[in-house]
């Protein structure tokens, strides 16, 4: 596993650099194309912002995504994009049903497995979708088709069947996060979605320990029982 880990971070680190790179290469090339580059006036009005925001955002999302995903999933996640739609559940979803746990052997493997596929099989069923749909896809999102309010709520019900399966086996440890992530949006509707995670996941641990102290799932009663013997 040293040898797995170490080649693991030599080249989630090359390919990381490498996208980069890739993301800054496009813009650059569409500058020396058109020879229009911007003014360091307008980039010192529009950083300040933007780096406020993402910085502690990445940051954030670093920190919160590791646990869950370990090394190789994190990596080949933070390379592929679209992390919390779609890497995200897809990984924690292969570790229950595969009955392992994160940040063990088998867990990374299967973390990184599944993220793995899942990247495959999205650039295949957005290459399929771009050409069988892009004919009808405007007339069935357009304003006032009957389909529209269907594509608008695609991400909810996403989220909504990957949730509920783990809300109803241990409602009592959903109440905390759900109602946190629900306040805090009250409050602030535009937050970001890694700050809204991290601050659900803090009180997650948080409202779990305390329910775990208190005993009040059968779960941490047998678990309780089985380190006294």
């Amino acid at each position: 596993m040293k040898t797995y880990f170490y080649k693991l971070h030599k080249w989630g680190a090359v390919w990381n650099y490498a996208a980069l790179l890739a993301m800054y290469f496009v813009p650059v090339a569409i500058s020396v194309y058109l020879n229009a580059w911007p003014t360091l006036g307008a980039l010192a009005k529009i950083l300040p912002p933007l780096l406020i925001l993402y910085w502690p955002t990445g940051v954030i999302e670093t920190v919160t995504y590791i646990p869950m995903l370990g090394a190789g999933g994190t990596y080949l996640s933070f390379v592929t994009g679209n992390i919390s739609n779609l890497k995200l559940p897809c990984g924690l979803n292969a570790m229950e049903n595969a009955k392992v746990k994160a940040n063990t052997e088998e867990g990374e493997v299967i973390a990184t497995l599944s993220i793995a596929v899942s990247s495959i099989v999205t650039t295949v069923v957005i290459a399929v979708g771009v050409l069988a749909f892009s004919p009808v896809l405007p007339k069935i999102t357009a304003e006032g088709s009957l389909f529209k309010p269907a594509f608008e709520q695609v991400l909810p019900a996403l989220f909504g069947a990957l949730g509920a399966g783990y809300f109803f086996k241990h409602w009592k440890l959903g109440i905390a996060p759900v109602l946190s992530g629900i306040i805090v949006l009250l409050f602030s509707p535009t937050m970001g979605v890694g700050i809204l995670m991290f601050i659900t996941i803090v009180v997650s641990i948080v409202g779990t320990l305390i329910i775990y102290k208190n005993l009040w799932l059968p779960e941490f009663k047998k678990m309780k029982e089985a380190k006294k013997k």
